[in-house]
């Protein structure tokens, strides 16, 4: 009989994947992920991390598998809260999730199952694992979830072949109101608990204060850019190589205060990302402003009217080579070669078409439509129809 140690987390999704594991006839065992000691950037009465761990272990006793707590926050300390902190500092704004899953789900936790002797580890993510054979080989294809709504294979793009081999995803075929009556019928606890936001397993943080225990706040400008602004009409010139023309297309706007008007202040530019709308506190325009560039050297966050605000868009991006990271290993790019793709660049993003272009620093996604909001410190994933084949942090 083979064992599988479920992550279960206290909600819905991971309850149900471990009662499938088990009716599937599975040794399973429930074990629960201690992220988190410190209350006091947590908003309390959010899910502390306490009632979840009560709630795994209800769920567990019911299912009539054995369960216990793992305490990971050291590790999560080091690996996604100081790399927080250093993304922040940079003027990147990092994904938290995405980072979790590869660092601390499927691989801390990973490695703590297979010393349980573990064949598998499962989590109660929606997506879809599939094995083929290519040249003798067996290769892992990460699938998106059956449920449209639900999808999550974006917060898995950086896990590995390896990791893959060793994962199972019980809930990857099922819609979420079917988990919901699984759930239901078989009395657990977790089957009306609405979904968890926030950082992995923290529970909400709030995340300026959150911030603002490592990085000081220190007040600048807000500058608003007119979308008249000339940059914005440059004509586009002729290039000597398709490396100039993507070079041209992925480099992002550069701003100078003297462009704009001061409209406001702000208490430290790397609380704020691209794209933002919320907590700029700044009246009396026709439309409202957003975040186009923020500038932790000067201290300066730059501004736009409206969501179509021209200073939002761009059509490519560029990935470095050490932040580039393939799931189907044998459909690496070499130099020179291109790809045509889906691709998203946040969570909730629909998938749009881009092609890859390979250069021999790292790789261009250059997206048949102007995207809003790219951003630097966040993930671009790509797939080919519904399987995530790559995935690189968007520098």
């Amino acid at each position: 009989m083979k064992r599988v140690i479920v992550g279960l987390s206290g909600g819905v999704d991971s309850s149900v994947a471990a009662y499938l594991l088990k009716k599937q006839g599975y040794e399973v065992i429930g074990l629960f992920m201690k992220n988190w000691h410190d209350d006091s950037v947590t908003i309390s009465d959010e899910c502390p991390w306490l009632d979840d761990s009560n709630d795994a272990l209800l769920v567990a006793e019911k299912l009539g598998i054995p369960f216990q707590t793992v305490d990971l926050s050291e590790q999560y300390k080091e690996r996604i809260v100081d790399y927080m902190f250093n993304e922040y500092e940079k003027g990147r704004t990092p994904n938290p999730d995405v980072l979790c899953n590869r660092e601390i789900k499927f691989d801390v936790f990973l490695k703590i199952a297979l010393s349980l002797g573990a064949d598998y580890v499962a989590t109660g993510h929606y997506c879809r694992k599939e094995t083929i054979v290519k040249d003798g080989k067996e290769i892992h294809r990460l699938l998106a979830g059956k449920d449209p709504n639900k999808d999550q294979s974006y917060f898995l793009c950086q896990l590995s072949q390896d990791q893959l081999a060793k994962t199972l995803f019980p809930v990857g075929e099922l819609l979420k109101p079917e988990v919901r009556k699984i759930a239901s019928e078989q009395n657990l606890v977790t089957a009306d608990k609405k979904d968890s936001q926030g950082l992995c397993f923290i529970g909400k943080v709030r995340l300026p204060e959150f911030l603002q225990q490592k990085l000081q706040p220190k007040q600048g400008n807000i500058i608003e850019i007119p979308s008249s602004e000339e940059k914005y009409s440059r004509n586009i010139p002729e290039f000597a190589s398709k490396k100039e023309e993507l070079d041209f297309l992925s480099t992002k706007y550069q701003y100078d205060a003297s462009e704009g008007k001061v409209v406001g202040q702000h208490q430290g530019a790397h609380y704020f990302t691209k794209g933002q709308r919320k907590g700029l506190a700044v009246g009396g325009t026709v439309e409202p402003l957003f975040v186009i560039e923020t500038d932790v050297e000067t201290n300066t966050i730059y501004t736009g009217q409206g969501k179509n605000h021209p200073g939002l868009y761009r059509k490519a991006l560029f990935i470095a080579n050490d932040e580039l990271h393939w799931v189907r290993e044998d459909l690496k790019l070499q130099v020179d070669q291109e790809l045509e793709v889906l691709a998203r660049i946040r969570y909730r993003q629909p998938l749009e078409k881009a092609t890859l272009y390979m250069v021999d620093t790292g790789m261009y996604v250059v997206f048949e439509n102007n995207q809003s909001a790219i951003t630097e410190g966040q993930f671009v994933a790509w797939y080919l129809d519904d399987e995530l084949v790559g995935s690189g942090v968007i520098s």
